[in-house]
């Protein structure tokens, strides 16, 4: 990790936000946010409610554009650019709410991301080419900790394996950089641990950024960690030093981590 960590420091940042700032009315939900996120980097989006920390995830998606500043991804500016051309450039991310089919099943619901990201269609003969997506989606879905869920309709799943399958449909598309919206939000403590370990088998190639509240999960799984409070990026260092802030315990941590 420490040598992944060293030569993602020095390469182009694959990701970067300059003076990035959002407003909905008169209420800054991002002000002048700065952010470089290196390839192959693990980083955790930290803050209490409120912090802006989703707003933050649209902006870097596409979901909409941002008031000021400007968002460069993979050495691109995509500023304006929608959300379908920088998933097509390689990013995925997952949401706060599902957006599962609930009456379908997990390799379905694995196929259909697969077919989404190859832009493909449904066809009433399956062809070769189907038949390699499917494979590709139980693959995903084993990958995922879902290997043996595949058969299983989405409603027949507990929260926590819903959760597994957003990720496992994020990965489908075989991203460069994956961003995960509070993935163990709901879970149990034994599905947070598996969270947590499905996450650490990501392929180093894959660039990470999470948005959590299980610091447990957050600090394991990350290497660099961003701290937001009220729009702004406040604090910024490995999990070591965020654990150590006291600016981020009087904001966040609270006695229980100190």
């Amino acid at each position: 990790m420490a040598a992944l960590a060293a030569s993602a420091g020095r390469a182009e940042p694959i990701l970067r936000l300059r003076g990035v700032g959002r407003r909905f009315g008169g209420v800054h939900a991002v002000r002048d946010a700065d952010l470089e996120v290196s390839p192959g980097e693990r980083r955790a989006i930290l803050g209490p409610n409120g912090a802006g920390k989703t707003t933050l995830f649209n902006l870097i998606s596409g979901e909409f554009p941002p008031s000021a500043g400007t968002v460069e991804l993979f050495g691109a500016d995509v500023t304006g650019s929608p959300a379908r051309k920088r998933a097509r450039m390689g990013l995925a991310r997952t949401f706060q709410t599902s957006r599962l089919f609930n009456g379908l099943s997990v390799e379905d619901n694995l196929f259909l991301a697969v077919l989404g990201v190859g832009r493909g269609h449904l066809r009433l003969v399956p062809s070769k080419a189907d038949a390699e997506m499917r494979e590709r989606a139980r693959a995903t879905g084993a990958g995922a900790g879902l290997g043996d869920r595949l058969d299983v309709l989405v409603s027949g799943l507990s929260h926590g394996e819903q959760r597994q399958l957003e990720v496992g449909m994020a990965l489908a598309s075989e991203p460069k950089l994956l961003m995960l919206d509070e993935p163990a939000a709901g879970l149990s403590r034994a599905e947070r641990v598996k969270l947590t370990e499905t996450l650490l088998r990501l392929d180093p190639a894959i660039t990470l950024i999470l948005i959590e509240h299980d610091m447990d999960v957050a600090l394991r799984v990350a290497d660099w960690v961003t701290m937001m409070h009220e729009g702004r990026v406040i604090v910024e260092g490995t999990p070591d030093e965020i654990r150590a802030n006291q600016v981020v315990h009087d904001l966040y941590l609270g006695n229980a981590h100190q």
